[in-house]
C-alpha cells in the first residue's frame, strides 16, 4: 500500500540573495513496510526532502500525499495535528527533554494525543522494553549514553503509533557498537512489525541494511535501487 508519494517536489532557499534549489521536481513513492536509506553528498537534498514528506517544512513548488491526505494544502495548525497522529522523527541529536525520564520522553507524545493514562504507562513500558532499556525507564537523558538516548527517541517516535518513521542521519552521534545495536532494533521492527523507516544518511551501516536505496544528487533523484536483503 502506498503510503506516501510526492509530485513534482521542489524546494528553493534564497542564500544570500541568491535562490539555491535544494529540491528539484522530485517524484517518488513508498510503500508500507519499507526499509528505505535516501543517501547523497552534502548539500544534495537528502534532509530537506524528509523535512517535506514530514511536514516540518513546505515546498516552493509541487504536491505531497500520506496515504489520501495531501498536507501541502493543509492549515499549519492541521498539519500540526495531522503530524502528531501519523508521523514518527528520529534526530540526529536526539532531541529528549532533559527534565523528564525515558519513560516520560516516550509518554509526552501521547500525553499531546490525549491518550487514556493507564494506556500510556502501558505502552511507554511496552516501547521500552523493545528497545532493551526495561532497567532505564525512570532515567533522565543525561544520564544515558548516546546509543541509549537514541533507542529511547526510538521507542518515542513509535508511541504514537505512525504511518512511518522518518529517521535523520540517526547513526551521526554513535559508536560502531551503538550504530550496530540501533539499527538491529530499527530492522526488527521492520521486519516483525511491518514499521515503514525512511532515513536520510552517510552512514554505509545503514545503506547495507537498506531495501532500498535512494540517491540525490543536487536534490534531484539520481538512482532509485532495489535489494534483496
Amino acid at each position: 500500500m502506498k503510503i506516501i508519494r510526492t509530485e513534482k517536489l521542489s524546494k528553493i532557499y534564497n542564500h544570500q540573495s541568491l535562490p539555491v534549489k535544494a529540491l528539484n521536481q522530485v517524484n517518488l513513492e513508498f510503500e508500507t513496510g519499507e526499509f528505505t536509506a535516501i543517501v547523497g553528498p552534502s548539500g544534495s537534498g537528502k534532509t530537506t526532502f524528509l523535512n517535506m514528506i514530514g511536514g516540518l517544512d513546505k515546498p516552493t513548488e509541487g504536491q505531497i500525499f500520506i496515504g489520501d491526505t495531501e498536507i501541502t494544502s493543509l492549515s499549519d495548525s492541521k498539519l500540526i495535528d495531522f503530524r502528531l497522529h501519523n508521523i514518527g522523527f528520529v534526530f540526529q541529536s536526539y532531541n529528549l527533554l532533559p527534565v523528564l525520564t525515558a519513560k516520560e520522553n516516550v509518554s509526552f507524545i501521547m500525553l499531546l494525543q490525549k491518550t487514556n493514562p493507564k494506556e500510556m504507562d502501558a505502552r511507554a513500558v511496552e516501547l521500552l522494553k523493545q528497545v532493551g532499556l526495561e532497567d532505564k525507564m525512570d532515567v533522565r537523558p543525561s544520564k544515558l549514553s548516546g546509543g541509549q538516548q537514541q533507542r529511547v527517541a526510538v521507542a518515542r517516535a513509535l508511541a504514537s503509533k505512525p504511518r512511518f518513521i522518518l529517521a535523520d542521519e540517526p547513526t551521526a552521534n554513535l559508536d560502531t557498537q551503538s550504530a550496530f545495536n540501533l539499527l538491529d532494533i530499527m530492522l526488527r521492527l521492520n521486519k516483525e512489525e511491518n514499521i515503514t523507516l525512511i532515513f536520510s544518511t552517510h552512514d554505509q551501516r545503514v545503506i547495507d541494511r537498506a531495501r532500498r536505496v535512494i540517491t540525490l544528487v543536487d536534490g534531484a533523484v539520481d538512482s532509485d535501487e532495489q535489494f534483496e536483503r
